[in-house]
């Protein structure tokens, strides 16, 4: 009897031993429960601003030999990128069932009152995924300072020995396989929106049908947000409005929907009408339009912003901050003549000074007349009529052949601005004006003035004599 008893209580010493080797002070020991496990070969990414959970998806499927970008994964979320910003959790979950993951429950509410064991069912359910060589995404604080922001990071693997969670860092770069600490891990994990409420949050990668990559032409919803990202950091006040008018983003000081009709009825109006007469591609990068609300407003954010000091009233391009910036008080006519130039530089980048100017300033005054754009007369006119009457115009031959340096000679104000815009003028008059163009940009390599496509479209005219009645013709015109 005695030699039974001795037995139970050897059974029980050693039951409760194992116990205390998995259960101490409250805590799991996760060297018993856990073992070695990593997912090789996952190629690190570093992320681009705040699309750490893309960069995360990113690095995945490269690893399954998957072409996708963080772009692209941003661009399957379905988030307008106006908010400038990258994928929240919904977003993200979005994107990654559009390509084809299973990411199961992605949210996890548990009772703060009895978070150890909650917090540890769910590490059970992310580690057994891991056995299985599926990673997760997780959303985390990114650090232990109370003002950490919330961040994606991608858990590869467990190391039994240390206890430490394996994971790829997006925010950083060569932040391969970094490791942290189970402890810290189950610390920064938890997202405690409410004092008695904590949320989880994993996405877990599990691959079902995952569909090909269809690569979009031009710039993406990704590339305009981060373009939004960066450009929130210029706005001063939150007196601006944005408005994405693709291939332009448009920025005004107006009430919200006062930006909003200039950017339908000016830039879009405008963007339309030119490439349905002219161009097939949209401008090489992605330009801002700053529309001030008057003169006032145009000076001072002028230098604010961008540290120039306006040398016309209307407005002007910026080549080094790659945008247009204007006062919209004076009207939208400076603004539709900036629009043609980024068109034509990815369209006609031979396009000679002459023409180049003489198309965008046709437009300053425009309208429309059979469902297409036409510029009008405008206040070029009297200035033009002056030089005629004076005898002092250049030939058209002279005038098409001179270099930049020699047309942009004088001001905006010049008359070699006024020539061209009017030979324009009298060519769109004799539906002459696209067939100039089409021609143009087709034979500028065996004529890069234009002035042998002009004679052509002419019907070979005696340029003299031509001149000579396109002056009488332009003395009648008038501008009120």
């Amino acid at each position: 009897m005695i030699k039974y008893q001795t037995q139970v209580i050897s059974f029980i010493v050693i039951f409760l031993f194992c116990c205390c080797a998995v259960t101490i002070s409250g805590k799991t020991n996760a060297k018993t429960l856990y073992k070695d496990v990593l997912i090789t070969d996952v190629p690190h990414v570093q992320q681009k601003n705040d699309f750490c959970g893309e960069a995360c998806a990113e690095m995945y499927l490269k690893k399954r030999g998957n072409n996708y970008t963080q772009d692209e994964v941003f661009n399957l979320s379905g988030l307008d990128p106006l908010n400038g910003r990258g994928c929240y959790t919904s977003e993200l979950a979005v994107a990654l069932k559009n390509i084809g993951f299973d990411t199961g429950n992605n949210w996890f509410f548990i009772d703060s009152n009895d978070s150890s064991k909650q917090i540890e069912m769910q590490f059970q359910d992310m580690y057994d995924d891991l056995v299985s060589q599926i990673p997760s995404i997780v959303c985390m604080h990114y650090d232990e300072t109370p003002q950490a922001s919330e961040h994606f990071r991608l858990i590869v693997g467990y190391d039994s020995k240390s206890d430490e969670m394996i994971y790829q860092e997006p925010a950083d770069s060569n932040a391969e396989y970094k490791k942290m600490g189970r402890e810290k891990f189950i610390e920064l994990w938890p997202l405690k929106y409410e004092k008695d409420k904590w949320t989880l949050i994993r996405l877990r990668m599990k691959p079902d049908k995952i569909r090909k990559i269809e690569f979009a032409l031009g710039f993406t919803d990704a590339d305009y947000a981060q373009h939004i990202m960066g450009l929130k950091k210029l706005i001063p006040n939150s007196n601006f409005t944005i408005i994405m008018q693709k291939p332009f983003v448009v920025i005004g000081d107006e009430p919200p929907q006062t930006v909003r009709e200039r950017s339908i009825r000016t830039v879009k109006w405008a963007v339309d009408k030119l490439k349905q007469d002219y161009f097939t591609n949209d401008p090489c990068s992605i330009i801002d339009i700053w529309l001030f609300k008057d003169d006032k407003s145009y000076r001072k954010y002028s230098k604010e912003i961008f540290g120039d000091n306006p040398t016309t009233p209307f407005g002007y391009f910026s080549s080094t901050h790659n945008a247009l910036i204007m006062n919209i008080a004076t009207g939208g006519g400076t603004l539709v003549h900036e629009i043609v130039h980024p068109f034509m530089a990815a369209n006609f980048p031979e396009c000679p000074a002459w023409f180049n100017e003489g198309l965008a300033s046709l437009y300053e005054q425009s309208s429309e007349r059979d469902g297409k754009i036409i510029g009008l007369t405008n206040w070029r006119l009297a200035g033009l009529q002056g030089k005629i009457r004076n005898g002092k115009l250049p030939s058209f031959e002279k005038l098409i052949n001179s270099t930049s340096s020699g047309f942009y000679g004088g001001s905006i104000y010049s008359d070699n601005y006024a020539q061209a815009r009017y030979l324009c003028y009298y060519l769109q008059e004799k539906n002459l004006l696209t067939k100039f163009y089409n021609q143009f940009v087709n034979d500028v390599e065996n004529d890069p003035s234009g002035y042998k496509t002009l004679q052509k479209v002419l019907n070979n005219p005696n340029m003299q004599k031509f001149q000579k009645e396109w002056e009488q013709w332009v003395l009648k015109l008038s501008f009120p």
